[in-house]
């Protein structure tokens, strides 16, 4: 897992081919890093979105639509909605894994690179963040054993909650020998 590092830090600062929104079905903005990128990008991040929902509808749960960044360094901002959390009844696991999917599958269409990703569903949601950094990394891990076009994935942190359980488990992801309680 040397193509994958965790960080704290502001996502809409990061340098890369593309960032991952935790998106409302809406695309509309909202609250969380989903306001905070519409915020830094500026309107044309909210243009594009109010054409695909025109187009397509609102995106639904584990699905990923992609947008220019507008004012934002990366090149593309990939939108994806994340589960709501309803005490693991309504498949939120699977659904959360298919944010991270999605969006890398986006990427590689788009010839992205370098992709970081937030920590989806674990704030207004409340997705348990112990449950999403083992589905985040497991899948990633997955992705990249699959795909070799990326250089780099970050996964960005706002807090040090999330930080530290995605950096417990990548390294749990890095070496099979280390055993998680």
């Amino acid at each position: 897992m040397e193509r994958v590092e965790v960080i704290k830090r502001d996502i809409t600062q990061m340098k890369v081919d593309a960032i991952v929104n935790a998106a409302n079905s809406s695309l509309m903005g909202g609250g969380g890093v989903d306001g905070a990128i519409h915020r830094a990008g500026g309107p044309q991040i909210l243009e594009e979105c109010k054409k695909i929902v025109a187009t397509q509808g609102e995106c639904e749960t584990g699905e990923a639509v992609i947008t220019t960044a507008g004012k934002l360094p990366a090149k593309f901002v990939i939108h994806t909605v994340g589960p709501v959390w309803s005490n693991g009844k309504n498949q939120e696991d699977c659904l959360l894994a298919d944010c991270y999917r999605n969006s890398l599958q986006l990427a590689i269409d788009h010839g992205c690179k370098t992709v970081a990703f937030p920590n989806i569903s674990t704030g207004a949601y409340r997705f348990p963040k112990n449950l999403a950094a083992k589905i985040a990394v497991s899948t990633i891990k997955y992705c990249l054993q699959q795909h070799g076009e990326f250089e780099k994935i970050f996964f960005v942190c706002f807090d040090q909650e999330n930080f530290d359980l995605m950096q417990k488990e990548l390294i749990a992801a890095s070496n099979p020998e280390t055993s998680i309680p």
